[in-house]
């Protein structure tokens, strides 16, 4: 009989489960974009995902606990992805990752500055932010702190003073 796995070790599990080129990115886009129906995560992506990597992706992320789908009580056609506290727990990978990604790869000022600003905040700004995530897709009571918010607005500033800077 086959192993479900090649090895019990931690990182190899984790990269079974979010090791491809776009699992993260869908989480990704649902954590930081707030991006919770099909269509969104199909259209707003900066990446550019095909319709049937993502249809995949969300499919294997709802096998695996990540994430949660449910029917959209506002249109019949329509399901509402939300993360499951699985799902939530990553955003201190994502920090990371984003950390690594500002120090030694080419990124852009826009579309860097959440990554700082998770960096610099650190796990207190983590623990806030996954608090929000929990009540945006758990149910759980609201934060008075806007994480997202303050993440949104730094990327706004930046694209604005860059626009000023060109116009």
């Amino acid at each position: 009989m086959e192993e479900p796995h090649r090895s019990g070790c931690p990182i190899n599990l984790t990269l079974e489960v979010l090791g491809d080129r776009w699992s993260l990115i869908v989480v990704r886009d649902m954590m930081f974009g707030n991006r919770r129906h099909f269509r969104e995560l199909l259209m707003q992506n900066e990446e550019g995902i095909a319709s049937n990597i993502l249809a995949d992706r969300l499919k294997r992320l709802l096998a695996e606990g990540v994430i949660t789908r449910a029917d959209d009580p506002t249109h019949r056609q329509k399901a509402i992805y939300s993360l499951t506290e699985k799902g939530i727990e990553l955003l201190p990978v994502f920090a990371m990752i984003g950390a690594w990604g500002r120090k030694w790869l080419p990124v852009t000022e826009a579309l860097s500055i959440r990554a700082e600003l998770l960096e610099k905040g650190g796990p207190q700004m983590w623990a806030a932010f996954m608090e929000e995530l929990r009540a945006d897709h758990l149910g759980a009571p609201k934060p008075a702190r806007s994480v997202r918010r303050e993440l949104f607005e730094a990327y706004r500033a930046v694209v604005e003073k860059q626009a000023a800077e060109v116009g």
